[in-house]
C-alpha cells in the first residue's frame, strides 16, 4: 500500500469510528418508550409527564420518543408492583410516588413517618440533603436511574361522616389507604379502620359512595372530584408523598452521554414546576381552603397545634417501630434537618 493510499485509509477509518458508534448508539434506541403514571394527565403529577415527553421529543430532535400510560395501564391497577416493572424494563420510565416503590425500597418510607414534616420547606430539605441523596442511591443499586423530585403533597383526610378534629373523631371510621404497612398500621392506631385498595378502586368506590373515607393530596382531592362524596376535608399534613422521576437502568445505559444531559435536565426543569403546581394554594395565602369550600362546599377542618400533637402522640409507637425498619441513622438525619428547617419556611 503506498503512503497516500494508506493516509486515506486511515483517514476514512477515523471519520467512520464516530459514524459507526452513532449508528451502534441508533440501533440501542427503541422506536417508542413506555413512561408510567399512576393517576390521569389532569393533574399536575399528569401534566408532567406530558410536558416531559414533549421535551425530551423535541430537545433529542425525535431521538426519544416517549408514550405515557396515565391511570395505572401500564401495570394494570397494581400500583405497588410499578417499581418492579421498571426494575425488569417493561416500564421504561415512571413518575412514580414513593409510597408505591417502598415496598421495595424501604428507606423510602421515611417520607411515610406521620407527622415528621412540619412544611414544604423541610421535605425540601431532606431531598436535597444527605437523606435525599442516599435514598436515590439505594434505588439506583436496585437498577432503576431515580433523576428528579416532584410531589403529590401531604396526604389530607377526606370523609363523608364528619369532621375530624381530634383522634377519637377517627374511631370506627372507615378508611381506604395504600396497601403499604405502615399506613394500615397508622389508621389502626388512631381508631379507624384501614381498608387497602388500589387508586382506581378507591376512586370507583369514593363516586359509588361505598367508601366512608380516603387520605390523599389536595391535588388529587379535587380533580377526582371526591368532593362530591366527602364534604369533610382535614388538613393535617400527616405524611407526605413525594414523587420520583426515573428511568430503567438498563434503558438509562443504552442512551449517549448527550442524550442522558439532555433527558436529565428536562426532568430537573419539568419536575421543579410540578412541585410548584402541586403545591400552589396551599402555601401562604392558603387560596386553594377558599376554593374547597366556596366552590366545592366542603367543610375544612385545619387542626390547632395542640390537635396534631395529639394525633403525634397516638401514633408515636408507629413512628418508632418504622424507624428500626427504615434505618435509625437515616430517620435521625431526616430529624435534625427537620429541626432547623423552620428558619427556611416561608
Amino acid at each position: 500500500m503506498d503512503r497516500r493510499r494508506f493516509m486515506l485509509t486511515s483517514l476514512a477509518g477515523a471519520l467512520g469510528a464516530p459514524l459507526a458508534a452513532e449508528a451502534q448508539q441508533a440501533g440501542v434506541y427503541k422506536s417508542e418508550y413506555k413512561l408510567s403514571v399512576v393517576v390521569g394527565e389532569d393533574t399536575p403529577w399528569g401534566r408532567a409527564a406530558t410536558r416531559f415527553a414533549d421535551a425530551v421529543r423535541y430537545r433529542t430532535g425525535g431521538r426519544i420518543q416517549i408514550k405515557n400510560y396515565f391511570d395505572g395501564r401500564l401495570f394494570a391497577d397494581q400500583q405497588t408492583t410499578e417499581f418492579a416493572l421498571l426494575q425488569q424494563g417493561v416500564a421504561d420510565f415512571a413518575i412514580g410516588s414513593t409510597i408505591n416503590w417502598s415496598s421495595q425500597v424501604k428507606e423510602l418510607n421515611v417520607f411515610a413517618l406521620p407527622f415528621l414534616f412540619p412544611g414544604y420547606a423541610a421535605v425540601d430539605a431532606v431531598q436535597a440533603g444527605e437523606p435525599g441523596k442516599r435514598v436515590f442511591k439505594l434505588i439506583e443499586q436496585k437498577g432503576v436511574v431515580p433523576i428528579a423530585w416532584g410531589e403529590n403533597g401531604f396526604r389530607e383526610l377526606t370523609n363523608s361522616k364528619r369532621p375530624v378534629r381530634r383522634p377519637e373523631d377517627l374511631q370506627g371510621l372507615t378508611v381506604r389507604v395504600v396497601g403499604i404497612p405502615i399506613y394500615g398500621d397508622i389508621f389502626r392506631a388512631l381508631g379507624a379502620n384501614p381498608v387497602n385498595m388500589n387508586f382506581g378502586q378507591a376512586v370507583d368506590a369514593i363516586r359509588q359512595g361505598r367508601l366512608e373515607g380516603q387520605e390523599n393530596p389536595v391535588a388529587l382531592i379535587v380533580p377526582y372530584r371526591f368532593w362530591v362524596a366527602h364534604k369533610h376535608l382535614t388538613l393535617w399534613h400527616y405524611t407526605v408523598d413525594p414523587l420520583i422521576l426515573a428511568v430503567s437502568a438498563k434503558i438509562w445505559k443504552g442512551f449517549g452521554a448527550e442524550d442522558r444531559t439532555i433527558v436529565g435536565k428536562a426532568a430537573e426543569e419539568i419536575m421543579a414546576v410540578q412541585k410548584q403546581e402541586a403545591r400552589q394554594g396551599l402555601q401562604h395565602d392558603m387560596m386553594a381552603l377558599d376554593t374547597l369550600q366556596r366552590i366545592y362546599g366542603m367543610e375544612v377542618v385545619v387542626p390547632s397545634p395542640k390537635d396534631l400533637a395529639a394525633f403525634a402522640d397516638k401514633t408515636r409507637l408507629v413512628y418508632e417501630k418504622w424507624s428500626k425498619e427504615i434505618g435509625v441513622d437515616l430517620v435521625s438525619r431526616a430529624e435534625r434537618i427537620v429541626a432547623n428547617s423552620h428558619k427556611y419556611e416561608n
